[in-house]
């Protein structure tokens, strides 16, 4: 199999860029710095292609190199044959390859080895070639042997089918159409492993759905439920259509050797081949189910690392609770705390006037402009209470209630301990629910990504895979935005590319020692920030007000002469780069008046390059995420779930988004539910099509069920009565 020509043609891309791609990747570059600064050999393709194309070219290395196992060890056992080499060389997938292997495969004691361990594979082979005349019991004497456990000729006979139904189990092409006919006429079904019982699986107690149909997510459903023994599950095929199958690939007569022959292929199907082929197609189901949740995981969890930042104010955390107090954190535009303490307006205290006091006090202070509320335990509560406190202050305040999943996994962390000796775990969340709305990103990044909770059955993921596509995930977004070199925490710096845990803190460490770094150079001066880590990670990391502009740039240290020289020819200095962006404001025309090719060539870049280069010096330091719309902020008015009505108008913030809808804040502590119907009036096969994590969108208010706690919404204005 030739790689690099098979994945062309499966991304239809050309030849060209997969040959490239695949030379970086092989080089040690990673997927940020390839997507960002190696454009003119990838054509441009950006991190999730290119991590595709990465994750399917590990698949089909490994494929090859089982493949070369495989033929090794049946030329060693002195089987190989053209026909076996040529099904080998044309097999597209482990499962094939695996299924070619199975008769030389090295087994554990079976019925079939015992049978050719007494001398009756022979008799087999005799019973298999289904001659009219032959009288299988009494050929079958001559192997009559009682030292062999072979007592007489129904003895042999059984012993022989034992090794035909193995035979028949083992056979490649017989496996391969049987999983076929499983995947197109094959049904789920499960069943109450108990009736009587009361469980979130009641919906599944009595189920069936096509193989070829089933959704991802009740598959994963299905699957915690028999794990938790609440579901017994089986995969079912019209009755007699799997031994039909193996009875007409190798019954060839009604000869009393071809009736043996079907019955040896009946006891294959039901003892060796339907449990195998059942465990293998809930298998792929699930691996499929798995892979499609850990898509959905990764395009929520980018898009929410991916929110607007509330640049330029001074914030207010409140960690929402009950009997301990609503704990508080201040801290200033950059992060850094300037207050904490703890107010009891929730019950059973209900200190409401001396919280009132308390806050107002550290609002007026520190000009606090915006609080951010914890979702957790007590949060509807202490909206309530900031949402009047608000009303009653002069200042003018703004609130948003952000996701605290994960915080108490940081505050409890190694990390929170370094960053807080001197602050207890509740304050410590306070402060990363204050950063989060701050700056998503620089705080949810000391969270495990499993732990942020914007998925589906997330903890029932194979955890390598998970926590891989999730680095990589976190990886792109952090090096899309660029970090501040001299104010980003480890955590961070840990997921520049080329940068790893350790480098990390070295870079921390010489910064707490020598002071703010200078210039993108001094990090060659850490210890072991080598020169390939300088140019996987420099291009990513800002230092603000050094000695080079281009330094709080993404344009990278190796086009800086290129950026210099566009400058001049466009009649500008390095100095103009000053943030006031007037004197680079025509850049781009200017550019395109004197041809971007044209440029590009005089200065020795790609036209790619030469396109990023302006758009950099157009807006240094430029931070992606501010194109976006802003987060939608509250200043009062607060509603509860009683107060919802079918019919009402709202807008809401997207929280998350799975396989059969969107959960939507709309300001009452419980999310609302948009089913994947009421999204939108065009068709669309998964809500992502449509809506994201973090979109800001107007709902209506189809039914609540105060009882469950659960609202029904709708993004189509039509399907209100």
């Amino acid at each position: 199999m030739e790689i690099n020509k098979v994945l062309a043609e499966e991304f239809k891309l050309r030849q060209e860029q997969i040959d490239n791609t695949i030379t970086l990747i092989d080089e040690g570059m990673t997927i940020p710095f390839i997507a960002r600064y190696r454009k003119e050999r990838t054509g441009s393709l950006d991190d999730q292609i290119l991590r595709e194309i990465s994750d399917r070219l590990t698949y089909l290395r490994n494929l090859e190199k089982r493949k070369a196992e495989i033929t090794a060890s049946i030329i060693e056992q002195e089987k190989m044959t053209d026909e076996i080499a040529s099904a080998i060389e044309k097999a597209v997938t482990l499962v094939e390859v695996e299924d070619i292997y199975r008769p030389f495969k090295p087994k554990r004691k079976t019925r079939a080895s015992i049978a050719r361990e007494k001398g009756l594979e022979p008799l087999a082979e005799i019973i298999m070639l289904q001659v009219m005349s032959t009288e299988p019991y009494i050929e079958a004497l001559k192997y009559v042997d009682a030292e062999k456990g072979v007592d007489c000729a129904e003895t042999a006979v059984a012993g022989a089918l034992d090794i035909i139904a193995e035979d028949v189990s083992d056979n490649a092409g017989l496996r391969k159409y049987l999983r076929q006919l499983f995947a197109q006429i094959g049904r789920i079904v499960s069943k109450a492993a108990d009736e009587e019982a009361e469980t979130v699986y009641e919906n599944y107690y009595d189920f069936s759905e096509p193989v070829s149909k089933i959704a991802g997510h009740r598959v994963l459903a299905i699957s915690r439920g028999e794990k938790e023994g609440a579901l017994k599950v089986s995969v079912e095929v019209p009755e007699g259509a799997g031994e039909r199958a193996c009875i007409s690939k190798f019954r060839v007569n009604d000869s009393e050797c071809g009736r043996l022959v079907e019955t040896a292929c009946i006891d294959s199907y039901k003892r060796l081949i339907y449990p195998s082929i059942e465990r293998e197609i809930r298998s792929e189901l699930l691996e499929k189910a798995q892979e499609g949740a850990i898509k959905v995981f990764s395009s929520n969890l980018r898009q929410l690392l991916m929110q607007p930042p509330v640049k330029g104010h001074c914030t207010l955390g409140l960690d929402p609770a009950y009997r301990t107090g609503c704990k508080i954190a201040v801290v200033d535009h950059t992060g850094k705390v300037l207050d904490t303490t703890v107010v009891y307006p929730t019950p059973p205290q209900n200190k409401i006037d001396e919280a009132k006091r308390i806050l107002s006090k550290l609002i007026e202070k520190h000009n606090v402009t915006t609080i951010s509320i914890g979702n957790g335990t007590a949060s509807r509560e202490s909206e309530s209470f900031v949402a009047e406190l608000i009303k009653e202050i002069p200042q003018s305040v703004s609130y948003m209630v952000v996701s605290e999943a994960g915080a108490s996994v940081y505050s409890a962390s190694k990390l929170a301990a370094e960053e807080f000796p001197e602050f207890d775990v509740s304050l410590r969340s306070a402060v990363s629910i204050a950063r989060r709305l701050q700056d998503p990103l620089a705080e949810l990044v000391k969270i495990d990504p499993k732990a942020i909770g914007v998925g589906q059955y997330q903890h029932d993921m194979p955890k390598a895979r998970m926590d891989e596509a999730l680095s990589g995930v976190v990886e792109d977004c952090v090096n899309s935005v660029g970090v501040d070199l001299n104010t980003a925490s480890h955590s961070l710096l840990s997921y520049v590319s080329g940068i790893n845990a350790t480098v990390a803190k070295n870079i921390v460490a010489y910064r707490e020692e020598n002071g703010e770094f200078k210039d993108r150079k001094e990090l060659l001066k850490v210890p072991k920030l080598g020169a390939k880590a300088f140019e996987q990670s420099a291009g990513f990391l800002r230092v603000q007000g050094g000695k080079n502009l281009l330094d709080n740039t993404s344009v990278h240290p190796e086009s800086y002469n290129a950026a210099k020289l566009l400058l001049e020819k466009c009649g500008l200095s390095i100095n103009d780069i000053d943030g006031s962006v007037s004197a680079l404001k025509g850049l781009d025309d200017t550019v395109s008046k004197l041809g971007f090719q044209k440029l590009a060539d005089e200065i020795g870049v790609g036209v790619p390059t030469l396109t990023d280069i302006v758009k950099e010096l157009q807006k240094p330091g430029r931070d992606p995420r501010d194109e976006l719309p802003p987060p939608l902020m509250r200043s009062g008015d607060i509603m509860e779930l009683k107060d919802l009505k079918p019919g009402m108008e709202l807008m809401g913030t997207v929280r998350n988004v799975i396989d059969f809808g969107a959960f939507v804040d709309v300001g009452v502590h419980e999310d609302g539910l948009v089913h994947i119907s009421q999204i939108c009036d065009r068709y669309i096969k998964h809500p992502l099509e449509a809506v994201k994590v973090g979109d800001v969108v107007k709902v209506w208010v189809l039914d609540v069920d105060v009882k469950k706690k659960r609202i029904s919404l709708t993004m189509k204005q039509k399907n209100i009565k």
